[in-house]
């Protein structure tokens, strides 16, 4: 078992803490997954929060079966899908489906590939030298998401996006129509508070709050903004101080609303009658296949940092075409019920690193709980209630983890010699700088180009052999792995 864990992969922590860590995973993965519908679908119509949420556990329990419980991966909402789901929302529910299964048959091929051809071939395409970084640009480009959460500047982007105006997130228009508009001292001094309440569980608290600190800092934060709000704007009549909606609650006595909108159910009410023709379907497959290909990328990369954080390599036991096979039958899967195809999901990571707790019986019943309070709407409307500069504040954390987890991969590798330095500089730069490439209604992200861009530096300058930072020595010969330099045995 790695030291760094206080509960290895199979090992099952207690019932009562078992539930703890189950909810802190939840409150790691359910911002970024309720949120992927709304930038999707807009209009509420064909996607919505609760049926995302049980295609996550749905998901998460698939790609559990097939990986013989033996990695520690949550699936959430997939931010790359975001774009052809607006496409196929078009289509209505059968097209939404249709996308997702053309997405989880890309994985499903690519897998049966590396059943018959091996996955040796990955570690020799992705040293540690390119893997290392590419994991901690991860962690690095989604600083700015939580940055964003932090000063409460996103949340235009919850409450009033389109499918139509998705573009416009990301660029320079809407960050400072947001930043005009909603930019709050109390909501960084909110998330901050929340983000050192995590720091003193995890490292200055008891036993017990050690093993538990995003909890402590969601509930800690929650108490802090209820009373700023409480006095600030119900008290005294500032809107400055309203951090949290309480008017959401009000829609609890509406019972429409407990019915989650499943995926499956829709498509069986509307039938065909949204797809015209083949021309349709070729459509939704030109929108999800290619996207699927750029996922792959981030699928091995986030086990590769997974695997380091518990010592073992997935992509040997219980394979690459397992995790694969998980991943694309576990996103259709997902899809059926939330509309959404799933992905692995880099803050469930984050939060195994920083909790030390690797147990699949934990990421078991965090699935359990997505579907269980999916159905639960007075606990949904919680969720929502809950202000994003709270979830800036934890992501604060679970994003500096992933990056420092990439930076670990690669902390041996001689950064002094050039081919190296140039390998790790194109990856940080391209993926920070946020280039992408864009061919028509296809666009390959800035971590995917980064990773592309520095696997083709790397092949040109065919470094000969491993090579390790000076004063690192070893005496057997050794080996470059996903875990760094490894010393052979003699």
């Amino acid at each position: 078992m790695n030291k760094g864990l206080i509960y290895d992969v199979n090992q099952k922590p207690p019932f009562g803490k078992n539930l703890l860590f189950a909810l802190q995973q939840f409150l790691a993965i359910i911002a970024a997954t309720i949120l992927v519908p709304i930038l999707a679908d807009g209009t509420g119509e064909h996607l919505s929060q609760s049926a995302a949420l049980i295609g996550a556990g749905v998901g998460t329990l698939v790609y559990l079966a097939f990986t013989k419980f033996k990695s520690p991966v949550f699936l959430g909402s997939s931010f790359a899908f975001i774009m052809p789901l607006s496409t196929a929302v078009s289509y209505g529910y059968l097209g939404i489906m249709l996308g997702s299964l053309f997405a989880g048959l890309v994985y499903v091929i690519i897998a049966l590939v590396i059943k018959f051809a091996g996955s040796d071939w990955i570690n020799k395409l992705m040293p540690p030298v390119i893997i290392g970084p590419t994991v901690a640009l991860i962690g690095l480009s989604l600083s700015g998401s939580a940055m964003n959460n932090l000063m409460n500047v996103a949340g235009d982007a919850t409450r009033n996006v389109t499918s139509q105006a998705i573009e416009s997130i990301e660029g320079v228009d809407y960050y400072m129509v947001s930043t005009a508009t909603n930019y709050n001292l109390l909501a960084i001094l909110v998330g901050v508070l929340t983000f050192f309440i995590v720091i003193l569980a995890s490292v200055k608290g008891k036993k017990m709050f050690k093993l538990f600190p995003f909890v402590i800092g969601v509930l800690g934060g929650y108490v802090i903004a209820a009373v700023i709000t409480l006095i600030g704007y119900h008290a005294c009549g500032s809107a400055y101080c309203q951090l949290i909606d309480f008017s959401k609650f009000e829609a609890i006595t509406n019972f429409d609303n407990w019915l989650p909108n499943i995926t499956f159910i829709g498509a069986i009410k509307d039938g065909t009658e949204n797809l015209t023709g083949f021309a349709d379907v070729v459509s939704i497959f030109v929108a999800f296949a290619p996207v699927a290909l750029v996922v792959f990328a981030e699928h091995v990369a986030d086990h590769k940092n997974i695997s380091s954080i518990i010592g073992k390599d997935l992509l040997k036991e219980p394979g690459l075409h397992r995790t694969l096979l998980g991943d694309g039958v576990g996103s259709f899967a997902g899809a059926l019920f939330g509309g959404c195809p799933n992905t692995t999901y880099g803050e469930s990571i984050g939060c195994v690193a920083i909790t030390g707790n690797a147990s699949v019986w934990t990421i078991f019943t965090a699935a359990l709980m997505c579907i269980v309070i999916a159905f639960v709407y007075p606990i949904m409307v919680f969720v929502a209630s809950i202000p994003t500069c709270i979830v800036g504040g934890i992501c604060i954390a679970l994003y500096g983890f992933i990056a420092v987890s990439g930076l670990r991969m690669f902390k041996h590798v001689d950064l002094d010699n050039s081919k190296n330095l140039f390998i790790v500089a194109s990856i940080l730069v391209i993926g920070l700088g946020g280039m992408f490439l864009k061919f028509g209604d296809i666009e390959i992200s800035s971590i995917a180009c980064a990773l592309i861009v520095g696997i083709i530096v790397n092949l040109v300058l065919k470094p000969a052999k491993a090579e390790v930072n000076k004063e690192v020595k070893y005496e057997n010969p050794t080996e470059e792995t996903m875990f760094g330099i490894q010393e052979e045995k003699k």
